[in-house]
């Protein structure tokens, strides 16, 4: 069974993968809008802040971790035609602090 924490009244499901826990995004995003929670997370994921949060946390969890991909990426973080889904960010940077 997956566990579960209450976050604002609202359960968010946590998830096990290589002794590591990792909050559900969705769930979270839930919170905002039940409809187009994909929505939400992509556009999460166009903010710079969003970008450079998730590459200094994978330049020290994550020995596989492509930071030349990430320079490249962080570049236009942020600007209007910028768009990054989840599965784009794994694919192109080799990251492991999300899951899709």
């Amino acid at each position: 069974m997956a566990k579960k924490i209450s976050v604002l009244s609202r359960e968010v499901r946590l998830s096990g993968f290589n002794d590591q826990d990792y909050v559900c995004l969705t769930d979270i995003a839930r919170y905002k809008d039940p409809e187009r929670t994909d929505y939400l997370i992509f556009n999460w994921l166009r903010n710079r802040n969003t970008i450079e949060f998730l590459g200094l946390w994978e330049q020290i969890n994550n020995p596989g971790f492509n930071p030349v991909e990430f320079d490249g990426i962080k570049q236009f973080a942020g600007l209007n035609s910028f768009t990054l889904t989840p599965k784009q960010w794994i694919e192109r940077t080799s990251a492991i602090g999300i899951q899709s």
